[in-house]
C-alpha cells in the first residue's frame, strides 16, 4: 500500500480578512496543502504558530501592533520550526531586507499567480530559499553597500565550496547530501563551518555572498532561486 503524500500545514497571517479568506480558499483547492489557522497580526501569528506548529506561515509585513518582522523575531525567540513565506504588496527595499534578515525563507508579492503561490509554498517547505528577482537584487545591493571592501574571510575547503554552490542554488541539506554522496549530518557540519567562516547569519546570506563573490554566478544557475 502506497504511503500517503505529506500534507503541508499552512498558517495565514494578514490583517485583512478578505485576503486571508482568499488565500485560504485558493490553497484548500491544492493537493497536499492544508490551511490550519489564521492570524490578524504578528502577536497572534506567534501564538497560533506555537499552538498549531504549521510547516509554512504565509506572513504579511504591514500589520497593526506587531508587524511581520516583529512576528518573525517572536517566532525565532520561541524556537519555531515553521518556515516563513512573506506575501506582501510592498516593494520598498527598506522593508525587504529586514524581512529576509529576520528569517523569511521566501518573499513574493500579493499579485503572484495563484499557481506560483502554491509552488512557492511547496518550495519553501522543501527547504529552498525563494526570492523574486528584485528582492535578490535588493539584498545584493544591501550587502555590497555594507560590506567591508577587503573582508577577511577564512578560506573555504574545496568541499565547503561545493556545498556553498549548492546552498546558492537553493538546495536543502538532504539534497546536498545526495548530490555529494555525504551523510546529512556531515552536510550540516559543513554548512555551520561555512556560515562561521563567511561571518553570515543564515543560508540566504551565504547564497548571496557566493553570488557576489563569483562562486555561484547567477547566469550559471547559482544565486537565489527565481520564481518557480
Amino acid at each position: 500500500m502506497a504511503a500517503r503524500p505529506e500534507v503541508i500545514r499552512v498558517l495565514i497571517a494578514d490583517d485583512h480578512r478578505m485576503v486571508r479568506q482568499g488565500l485560504r480558499t485558493f490553497l484548500e483547492l491544492q493537493d497536499g496543502i492544508e490551511v490550519v489557522g489564521e492570524a490578524a497580526d504578528g502577536a497572534e501569528c506567534a501564538e497560533r504558530a506555537a499552538e498549531l506548529v504549521p510547516d509554512v506561515i504565509l506572513l504579511d509585513l504591514v500589520m497593526p501592533g506587531v508587524d511581520g518582522v516583529g512576528a518573525m523575531e517572536l517566532l525565532r525567540e520561541a524556537g519555531s520550526p515553521s518556515r516563513v513565506l512573506v506575501v506582501t504588496s510592498f516593494t520598498d527595499r527598506r522593508m525587504i531586507v529586514p524581512a529576509i534578515r529576520a528569517g523569511a525563507r521566501g518573499y513574493v508579492y500579493k499579485d503572484v499567480d495563484p499557481a506560483a503561490l502554491a509552488t512557492a509554498v511547496r518550495s519553501v517547505h522543501a527547504g529552498h530559499v525563494l526570492l523574486e528577482p528584485e528582492v535578490a537584487a535588493a539584498l545584493l545591493d544591501s550587502g555590497s553597500a555594507s560590506a567591508d571592501p577587503g573582508p577577511q574571510v577564512a578560506p573555504l575547503t574545496a568541499r565547503e565550496r561545493e556545498v556553498l554552490v549548492l546552498i546558492a542554488q537553493g538546495r536543502a541539506n538532504r539534497e546536498i547530501a545526495r548530490a555529494l554522496v555525504l551523510a546529512e549530518k556531515t552536510v550540516k557540519t559543513h554548512v555551520s563551518n561555512i556560515l562561521m567562516k563567511l561571518g553570515v547569519a543564515d543560508r540566504t546570506q551565504a547564497a548571496l555572498w557566493a553570488v557576489r563573490h563569483g562562486i555561484a554566478p547567477e547566469d550559471e544557475g547559482g544565486g537565489p532561486p527565481r520564481r518557480q
